[in-house]
């Protein structure tokens, strides 16, 4: 059923994508916003109890609403699990964006490459060269195809659909609560941001094994164990440092924005990443993903004969 769930959702998501901005989004992040407004007493156990109210009744809904269902039907039960893995899931969410830098940068279009990099990822991207634009490319695509597609894709294997919506609920509560708000509130995101850090451990090693998988499998695993821990940004180390070894070019380094020289770790290795890399980018995710679909429909067909 759950192998079902996921091919039915992966193709009505390719047919009719939902935006990042779309109402229920919207809507979350204006209550996280309250709850933001009416805990945060500049302490750290005042983050835990907004985060709990957060997300725990959430989870709950989605429990009790496919325990309902599924004692109504089989049917029943897939269609709420293909809705709720539509609203979690994001493939061409960000997939459009990744092929609109490509193909500018294939026509020499800089500019509109970096207008859509900056728009993409929420910073301008004025200063960055062609190389500089398709590296940043990459790393954000490697980033969200784990944090929309693969992540929630794990959790709703291992814990059905209650496991894609806590997912995608902690990881915008981290990121609202702890990218929008003045240094000295920060203390109020801590809760939230080691919460989704423990949430995304295991799905991020995952999805760095998948990539190894579905690429160059040596380069992947030393970039990850020699590598990813420079990164210091989470699981994003592991994840990119072994899709950059997977894909045999270089991640990170130096990035010129706000008139300075940004200083990152080095990942990867081979070539400087251009614009034939984003290409493989793309490929690598769908073998990663496709990977994923054949070992859970292997689990299906043997627990359906078993």
């Amino acid at each position: 059923m759950k192998f079902l769930a996921l091919v039915i959702t992966l193709l009505i998501e390719q047919a009719k994508p939902l935006r990042r901005n779309n109402p229920l989004y919207a809507a979350f992040e204006r209550y996280a916003d309250v709850l933001e407004n009416q805990f945060n007493g500049l302490q750290a156990s005042h983050g835990a109890i907004a985060w709990c109210v957060a997300v725990l009744p959430l989870a709950l809904i989605v429990l009790i609403v496919h325990a309902l269902l599924g004692s109504l039907g089989a049917m029943f039960a897939l269609a709420w699990s293909v809705a709720v893995l539509y609203v979690s899931l994001g493939f061409r969410r960000f997939s459009h964006g990744f092929t609109d830098i490509a193909q500018a940068l294939r026509e020499h279009d800089l500019n509109t490459a970096r207008d859509v990099l900056g728009r993409w990822r929420g910073a301008p991207a004025d200063e960055l060269n062609a190389a500089e634009v398709a590296r940043v490319s990459i790393e954000l695509g490697l980033l969200q195809a784990h944090r929309y597609v693969l992540g929630p894709i794990f959790w709703f294997v291992v814990l059905g659909p209650v496991g894609p919506v806590v997912y995608r609920a902690a990881d915008l509560i981290a990121e609202r609560w702890g990218r929008q708000m003045e240094p000295e509130k920060r203390v109020f995101a801590l809760f939230a941001e080691r919460a989704f850090f423990w949430i995304d451990w295991l799905p991020a090693r995952v999805t760095a094994a998948s990539f190894a998988v579905a690429g160059n499998f040596e380069d992947a695993a030393y970039c990850w164990r020699t590598q990813a821990a420079s990164w210091n940004r989470g699981a994003e180390g592991v994840v990119l440092a072994s899709g950059a070894g997977a894909l045999g070019v270089k991640l990170g380094g130096v990035l010129r924005e706000d008139g300075m020289l940004n200083q990152r770790p080095e990942l990867g290795l081979g070539e400087e990443a251009n614009v034939e890399d984003l290409r493989g980018v793309v490929g690598l995710i769908w073998r990663a993903l496709v990977l994923w679909l054949v070992l859970l429909f292997i689990v299906s067909i043997a627990k359906a004969v078993g």
